[in-house]
């Protein structure tokens, strides 16, 4: 896979892969289809309440994997649908575990975790470190493949309760070519192409959440193309920029709130161009728990 060139220059601004996002939901796309089909019980969401019962005792039986991810993480955003998608082609081989640091920061604690996101297998109740970051699928499995071959070598061969583990993968649905198109032209960091590509989509069906979800994406790359992040933004049109450039690193809290400080204090064009500009963000943001009350203070800002 091509790099994107212009992941390049804004990774030395510090910021990240241009591409995560689009990656990100093409991610979790895969692992929604794979969950809708998997085990009840091979991905489960750990809490400290639960803790000892989804991660420490079950994992006397069944080797357990936690992903302790964040929901500010951009790398999170990336693997965590990846991880899920295999829990569920395992089918009850392991028990993927969701741990949110941001709200469950004692088990980041007792992990000892020094960056998010970091997995680790637990086998018989300890802990084994598998890796940090966003990885390619294919070293994942390869990571996987040996926490079962040291797992079945210590007698963990079971599955969740009132489970069976299956050997088939599941059958993966093929991606609308159209949309191939899309993620084919934001990797090459062609936009023009991009935008064409799910405008083609949204001709024979405006409402597709997911185009239109697409099209506000390559809108962001469009504006923070070959630019900086304002180091003290004041202007109207600073603060949409620093906007977006939070919005890529999956600072999702910091760029509504810039722009709904755009709409208190502009009336009129900009007014309406700062409003767009955040429903757009919503499209990308998704179900990101920021999006709700950044609703509500753009309610409140316009009226």
């Amino acid at each position: 896979m091509a790099t994107n060139p212009l992941s390049a220059r804004v990774n030395t601004q510090g910021a990240v892969d241009l591409g995560a996002l689009a990656a990100a939901r093409e991610n979790q796309a895969k692992a929604e289809r794979a969950l809708a089909n998997a085990p009840e019980g091979v991905v489960r969401v750990v809490t400290m309440a639960n803790f000892e019962a989804d991660v420490v005792n079950l994992s006397m039986t069944v080797p357990v994997v936690v992903n302790l991810h964040s929901d500010r993480s951009p790398a999170s955003a990336q693997l965590t649908p990846v991880l899920e998608q295999l829990a569920a082609e395992f089918r009850g081989q392991f028990v993927l575990a969701l741990v949110n640091v941001d709200t469950d920061a004692q088990i980041a604690q007792a992990f000892q975790v020094q960056a998010i996101p970091t997995v680790i297998a637990v086998l018989k109740g300890q802990p084994v470190p598998l890796f940090e970051g966003a990885q390619p699928e294919p070293q994942i499995r390869e990571v996987l493949a040996e926490v079962l071959r040291v797992a079945a070598e210590n007698g963990i061969t079971g599955a969740p309760e009132g489970e069976q583990p299956a050997g088939e993968e599941l059958a993966e649905e093929p991606i609308d070519p159209r949309f191939e198109a899309a993620y084919d032209a934001i990797e090459a960091g062609d936009w023009a192409a991009a935008e064409q590509a799910y405008r083609t989509v949204l001709d024979a069906s405006p409402a597709d959440v997911d185009a239109q979800a697409g099209l506000a994406m390559v809108g962001l790359y469009l504006r923070t193309d070959g630019k900086h992040v304002p180091a003290a933004p004041e202007s109207v049109d600073d603060l949409m920029l620093a906007s977006d450039f939070a919005a890529l690193e999956g600072d999702w809290p910091s760029s509504f709130a810039l722009l709904v400080e755009c709409v208190r204090r502009t009336s009129g064009d900009e007014r309406d161009a700062a409003r767009a500009r955040l429903i757009e963000l919503f499209l990308v943001a998704g179900d990101d728990p920021a999006v709700a009350p950044a609703r509500t203070a753009l309610a409140s800002a316009l009226y």
